[in-house]
C-alpha cells in the first residue's frame, strides 16, 4: 500500500508541474492572439506566484485543520478549474482572473506534499518527488506544441491539461482514506530515521530566533535566485528562442520542454547519487553546470549551442532545489528546520514572483536578448550565497 500511495503523491506532483510550463510555451502565440504587450506574461506569472506564496504561508494551519489529503484534493480542483478558465478565456483580463486560483491551488499542493514526503518518507524520495514535477513541466510544452500551430490552438492545449488534471481529482477523491492510514504506518519508521539524522555539531538554542541563526539569510538569498533562474527560463525561454534565435513557436516550445526534461532526468539521477555524494557537492556541481549553460546562451554562438545551453541549465538546476531543502536540518539544526523550511519556500516563491516580470519589463523596453545576462547574474549570486554558507559550516565543524 505504501508504494501505491507514493505513486499517487508522485502523480499529484506531475499535475503540479503541468500548468507551470504552459504559459511560457504558449505565450508567443497568446500574445499575438490578444494583441497584448510582451510583459503581460510577467504580470500573469506574478499573480500566479503571488497566490502560491499566500497559500504556502497559510498551508500549515490549513493542513493542520483539514489534513494533507483533503488540501491536495481541494487544491487540485482549484487548479483544474483555473485551467478550464484559461482554455475558454475570451480576453486577457480573464487570464488575470483565473491566474488567482491557479496560484492558490499550486501553493497548497507544493507545500503540503513537500512536508508530507519529508515527514513520512526517506530522504531520496525528495529528489524523486521533484523529478515527477519535472515530468509534468516537460509534458506541458510538449502538449502545447501539438496545438499552437493552429488558430486558438493554445486553448486546446490548456483544455487537454485540464482533462488530465480533472482525472487526478477523481483519483484523489477515491483515495482520500489512504492518507491518514499511510501516515500512521510510516510514522514509526520516520522516528527511527530522524534519530540517525546528523545535525550541526552545535545545535542552535531552541529559544533563539530562526532568522538570527548564522547562514539563514544567505540560504534565503540562494533560494530567491534559484527560483529566479528556474522560472525565468521557463517563462521567457520560448520567447527568447522566437525573438532572438528566430525559431518557429512550435519548435521553441519543444526546446523549452527539453529544458524541463533536463531538470526531470537530473532529479531522477540525483535521487540515486544522494546515496554516495553529499548535498553540498551536488548543489555546487549543479550551479556550475547551470552557469556553463547560461554562458552558452550569452555568447554569440550558433543556435544549436544555445539549445544545448537550455538543456545544461535544466540539468544544473536539477539537484539544487531538493538538495538545499534536504540540507536545511544539517545546516541550521532540527529545532528550527521546519520554520526555516517555510521561510525558504516563501522566499523561493518571491523570487518567482519578482524576477521574471522584472526581466519581461526590461525586455519590453530593450530586447529579449538581455535574458542570458540576467540568468548568469542570478546563478552567480546563488553560487556565492551557497558557498558562503558552506564556509560557515566548515568553520563550525573545525571549531
Amino acid at each position: 500500500m505504501a508504494t501505491f500511495f507514493l505513486l499517487i503523491i508522485y502523480l499529484a506532483f506531475i499535475s503540479l508541474g503541468l500548468p507551470d510550463s504552459l504559459l511560457g510555451a504558449a505565450w508567443p502565440v497568446m500574445q499575438a492572439d490578444f494583441g497584448a504587450p510582451i510583459e503581460s506574461a510577467g504580470w500573469l506569472f506574478m499573480i500566479i506566484a503571488g497566490g502560491t506564496i499566500v497559500s504556502s504561508l497559510a498551508s500549515g494551519s490549513v493542513i493542520k485543520r483539514l489534513g494533507t489529503g483533503k488540501v491536495t484534493f481541494i487544491s487540485c480542483i482549484m487548479t483544474a478549474g483555473a485551467l478550464l478558465g484559461f482554455s475558454s478565456a475570451p480576453s486577457l483580463i480573464w487570464l488575470f482572473v483565473f491566474a488567482v486560483p491557479l496560484g492558490l491551488g499550486a501553493g497548497s499542493v507544493d507545500a503540503g506534499l513537500n512536508n508530507y514526503v519529508a515527514t513520512h518518507y526517506k530522504a531520496h524520495h525528495m529528489s524523486w518527488l521533484h523529478c515527477f514535477w519535472g515530468v509534468g513541466a516537460t509534458l506541458g510544452p510538449i502538449i502545447m506544441s501539438q496545438y499552437i500551430a493552429y488558430e486558438n490552438g493554445w486553448k486546446s492545449g490548456y483544455f487537454t491539461v485540464f482533462v488530465i488534471q480533472f482525472g487526478l481529482v477523481v483519483l484523489l477523491f477515491f483515495t482520500l482514506p489512504l492518507w491518514k492510514r499511510s501516515a500512521e504506518n510510516s510514522h514509526g519508521n520516520l522516528n527511527k530515521e530522524q534519530e540517525n539524522t546528523i545535525a550541526l555539531p552545535v545545535e542552535p538554542n531552541e529559544k533563539s530566533k530562526p532568522l538570527k541563526i548564522k547562514g539563514v539569510k544567505l540560504a534565503l538569498f540562494s533560494f530567491f535566485f534559484y527560483c529566479g533562474v528556474e522560472s525565468t527560463m521557463g517563462l521567457w525561454g520560448s520567447t527568447f528562442l522566437v525573438k532572438v534565435k528566430d525559431l518557429p513557436a512550435t519548435e521553441a516550445a519543444q526546446w523549452v520542454s527539453m529544458y524541463y526534461a533536463g531538470i526531470t532526468i537530473g532529479r531522477l539521477i540525483t535521487g540515486f547519487i544522494t546515496f554516495k555524494v553529499s548535498n553540498r557537492i551536488l548543489i555546487r556541481m549543479g550551479q556550475i553546470i547551470a552557469l556553463v549553460g547560461a554562458i552558452l546562451l550569452l555568447l554569440p554562438l550558433p543556435t544549436l549551442c544555445s539549445l544545448l545551453g537550455f538543456i545544461m541549465i535544466g540539468l544544473g538546476c536539477a539537484p539544487i532545489y531538493p538538495c538545499m531543502l534536504h540540507e536545511t536540518p544539517a545546516r541550521f539544526g532540527k529545532a528550527h528546520s521546519q520554520t526555516i523550511m517555510g521561510y525558504q519556500m516563501a522566499v523561493a516563491y518571491t523570487g518567482s514572483t519578482i524576477l521574471p516580470p522584472l526581466l519581461g519589463w526590461l525586455a519590453a523596453h530593450t530586447t529579449m536578448g538581455v535574458l542570458p545576462f540576467f540568468v548568469v547574474c542570478y546563478i552567480v549570486a546563488m553560487l556565492v550565497g551557497s558557498e558562503k554558507i558552506n564556509r560557515r559550516g566548515e568553520k563550525t565543524w573545525q571549531a
